[in-house]
């Protein structure tokens, strides 16, 4: 697992840098690359679990997570493994995002 102290992160809309979601230093950490972000900074108005899942060799079973828009769903912007596989546990319950997506970007905030 690897955090990084006394950074806090944000998810931004790329379209109008809004910000999706907001995370202090504890709510997430960087594994493989991704952002992992604790369940309690998750909107459930604004991101759905989808039954869609993935099955990782190393991780386990995850389900894609959909952002709900004013005019529709955007699939697939997350993934969270409900329970995840010895090594992991770590990140089960937490939200995984891509650093840099279509619809989204990563980055500090305030």
């Amino acid at each position: 697992m690897n955090t990084e102290a006394g950074v806090s992160r944000c998810v931004l809309r790329k379209s109008d840098r809004a910000v999706l979601l907001r995370a202090r230093p504890e709510q997430v950490q960087r594994l493989e690359g991704n952002w992992y972000f604790h369940p309690d900074t998750i909107d459930p108005a604004r991101f759905e679990v989808s039954s869609r899942t993935y099955t990782c060799p190393k991780k386990g079973v995850c389900n894609w997570v959909d952002l709900k828009t004013d005019k529709s769903y955007i699939n697939d912007v997350a993934w969270v493994y409900p329970s995840a596989l010895p090594g992991f546990e770590h990140i089960a319950g937490w939200y995984g995002f891509y650093p840099e997506h279509n619809h989204y970007c990563v980055s500090e905030c305030d």
